[in-house]
């Protein structure tokens, strides 16, 4: 994996090939990754910062998935605070687990009785909603910071969760998942568990300020956790048990990034495992606007966490995709000058907000047999001259097809656009490039394919 320092070269273009794959939502702020593998797919829930925020501005939840961890779809909004209608705002960091085919989403929002957060539960039959609030109530309303839930179901079916900035918490769910089994039990804030905190500690004798994340590894439990003083690292601890006593490890990931606030996720995925983390990286990112990336993690033989810096992620995909059935326009690698959004039309789609804007998809398996056209589901409110092009390998790669966009009117009402390619056939990258010199919105961009 490429090292990187602590800003990374997040447009590096290297003979017209995009080499960053982090941030890996470029289409949107993101925050709070939460990684979920279900079906021999990776789905990954994030907080949304709205553009320009300065403060906590976040009124849903996303959803991405991938099969291959660089290829990205996006799935929109899944949820947001409004589920719960004893919730007046604050779409922070959840978590989302599957139990017996349902799928639970733990949330902390600012409760309208109480002014402060609390955390609830919702439900639903399969990961992208949508999500129901079973309860009509909190579900944790301990009044110590209750925010960044993180659930974890050991091997022998117990459920935990784990929350809390400054204090940390922990309780047992039922089987149910929507009640605890018993009460809320305060984690001890010592040294041997969370490292020693220097300076004016404010109340927060140790290293830990919020974000615990609970993961399983061998015989070993892993707290991995967001450590102060402001701006944010991430630490972790170890223990025997899921309930500590924990034993702390060190610092996982020094504070860089531009955000001043971090927050782990970690999985098993195909063999190998994922550690998740935002910073501000994007153009206009900042502690406010932040972005969503991701990196391989490694252990020593002893069952440390080897300490990463922020890279440039995940540069070899775990398989090919296969162009030759729909694949939507927001299923992206890496992209510049769009953003997506959604309706009740086609549902997640993209605006290209820029002439030479482009989007490029990692590793698309032409075959042998090859392909001999190319078809796409597009619009703009433009008459003339918005054209996107289909290109191999680079945004100046290799042209298979321009095809002309058609004046639609609006995201609301599309057409489907077709154009022949000469034989194409191998592995590729596959850039889309939009040109258009026009105001505002130049085009929208929903689906492609290509035919044998």
């Amino acid at each position: 994996m490429k090292k990187a320092g602590s800003i990374l070269a997040w447009h590096l273009i290297l003979n017209g090939a995009v080499d960053a794959q982090n941030p890996i939502v470029q289409t949107n702020y993101t925050a709070d990754p939460a990684p979920l593998v279900y079906n021999n797919k990776m789905y990954l829930y994030t907080s949304h910062d709205e553009n320009n925020s300065t403060w906590f501005v976040m009124n849903n939840w996303k959803l991405y998935t991938t099969q291959d961890m660089v290829n990205w779809t996006d799935h929109g909004a899944v949820a947001s605070y409004k589920i719960f209608d004893w919730a007046i705002g604050d779409a922070w960091a959840i978590h989302v687990v599957e139990r017996n085919g349902k799928f639970y989403l733990y949330a902390p929002v600012k409760s309208g009785e109480k002014r402060r957060s609390a955390i609830g539960v919702a439900v639903a039959d399969n990961p992208y909603g949508p999500f129901i609030d079973p309860l009509g109530k909190p579900l944790v309303s301990v009044g110590g910071g209750d925010i960044d839930p993180s659930v974890f179901i050991d091997d022998d079916g117990q459920a935990y969760l784990y929350w809390g900035n400054p204090d940390c918490y922990y309780a047992k769910l039922n089987e149910d998942m929507i009640s605890l089994k018993g009460e809320a039990v305060p984690v001890p804030m010592t040294d041997r568990s969370f490292g020693k905190r220097e300076g004016n500690v404010k109340g927060r004798p140790t290293l830990y300020e919020e974000g615990p994340w609970l993961y399983k590894r061998k015989d070993v439990y892993y707290l991995l956790w967001a450590g102060g003083p402001i701006p944010e690292h991430i630490g972790y601890s170890t223990s025997k048990s899921p309930t500590g006593p924990w034993k702390y490890g060190g610092t996982l990931m020094p504070n860089e990034g531009k955000s001043f606030t971090n927050h782990p996720g970690i999985a098993d995925y195909k063999g190998k495992t994922y550690f998740f983390y935002h910073n501000g990286a994007l153009p206009g990112g900042s502690g406010f606007n932040r972005s969503v990336c991701v990196q391989e993690a490694e252990f020593n033989k002893d069952g440390a966490i080897n300490p990463m810096k922020m890279t440039a992620g995940i540069e070899k995909p775990l398989q090919v995709l296969d162009p030759y059935q729909k694949t939507e326009a927001e299923t992206i690698a890496w992209s510049e000058g769009v953003q997506a959004s959604q309706n009740k039309e086609v549902g997640v789609f993209i605006n290209v907000m820029q002439n030479n804007a482009f989007t490029q998809v990692k590793n698309v398996n032409l075959t042998r047999e090859g392909a001999t056209s190319f078809r796409a589901r597009v619009g703009t409110t433009h008459n003339t001259g918005v054209t996107m092009e289909v290109r191999l390998d680079a945004k100046d790669g290799p042209l298979l097809a321009t095809v002309k966009v058609p004046l639609t009117g609006g995201d609301d009402r599309w057409a489907v656009v077709q154009s022949p390619l000469q034989k194409v056939t191998g592995i590729h990258d596959v850039f889309f490039v939009f040109k258009g010199e026009k105001p505002g919105t130049v085009m929208y961009f929903d689906y492609w394919m290509f035919t044998k």
